[in-house]
């Protein structure tokens, strides 16, 4: 029996022509529409299907700006790969922290990332870091204007490194927490993955069967994302680092094997790792604006004679 929710999507998702390509049924589908990307009703804590209205009735204590890419990610996962996961994640791990009390906003995503190894290969959208400052700063100066002085940027895309741009953003707005977090760093893969890897591998694999199942090529059709190291012995030992060329270093532009992915390793990851993002947004959001640290706002004792 399906609920109310899934039979108002089931319009949506019969349009969907993947579903029927894939042979994945209604429901099936639904359940990714009603989870991540699109909703039956509107979420007031995802901003894009929020009104004037209600945000003007809301006082919002954390932005949450997801940040993807757009690349090639293997023969059988999308290029939007990340920015499907990112999405995911942010929507339901809002949702968790709203439920919690927390009163977050998730802004709609950035879906270019830093590709600057990847610009011989079609459709890597290349995102230059410079660029990327130019849209945080306009980002974290509209916030701060109506005084949403919390902003966390959940990185989906290993390419992106947003520390050093926050340094020289917190420098302009130190009144703005600004702070970030790569998901695939918040929660590792042991215990949930067997063949580790970072791009197209089992990990973003079985994640991708779980948010987007109606997007992922039969694993038939995936390579085995084998990878060249590198003939540097410091940057093979991971104590260096160069940019990786990837058509140089990878076959199929995957990075790690994918084989023994699953829809359920990847429902089982998701649902980890959006507890332990909901801990933080919730924290964030109950975070008093004058005591990040702690000990902060309390009198010193007074200096020993």
């Amino acid at each position: 029996m399906l609920s109310a929710g899934i039979r108002s999507a089931l319009p949506l998702a019969a349009c969907l022509a993947p579903q029927a390509r894939l042979g994945l049924g209604p429901a099936t589908v639904v359940r990714y529409l009603i989870g991540m990307s699109v909703s039956p009703t509107p979420r007031p804590w995802i901003i894009a299907e929020a009104t004037w209205a209600e945000i003007r009735e809301t006082e919002y204590e954390l932005a949450i700006l997801p940040w993807g890419a757009c690349e090639a990610h293997n023969y059988h996962l999308p290029y939007a790969t990340d920015n499907y996961q990112v999405e995911a994640l942010a929507a339901e791990s809002a949702a968790r922290a709203w439920a919690g009390g927390a009163r977050v906003a998730v802004l709609p995503a950035v879906p270019f990332g830093v590709n600057t190894g990847q610009l011989d290969i079609p459709f890597c959208i290349n995102m230059n870091p410079s660029t990327q400052m130019a849209v945080l700063r306009d980002v974290v100066e509209a916030l701060d204007g109506v005084g949403v002085r919390k902003l966390a940027v959940l990185n989906g895309h290993g390419g992106n490194d947003f520390k050093q741009l926050l340094r020289e953003l917190q420098a302009e707005f130190p009144d703005t927490l600004l702070v970030t977090l790569s998901w695939f760093q918040a929660l590792k893969g042991d215990g949930y993955f067997d063949i580790p890897g970072d791009h197209a591998d089992e990990r973003e694999t079985s994640l991708m069967m779980h948010v987007a199942p109606h997007l992922v090529r039969p694993l038939e059709q995936a390579g085995d994302g084998a990878t060249r190291a590198w003939n540097v012995t410091a940057i093979r030992e991971g104590w260096a680092w160069a940019q990786r060329a990837w058509t140089r270093a990878t076959v199929d532009t995957g990075s790690g094997d994918p084989v023994r992915a699953s829809a359920d390793k990847g429902r089982r990851y998701f649902n980890d790792l959006c507890a332990r993002l909901a801990g933080l947004w919730s924290e964030l959001s109950a975070l008093p604006m004058n005591q990040w640290y702690e000990g902060e706002g309390e009198s010193l004792p007074p200096p020993q004679p």
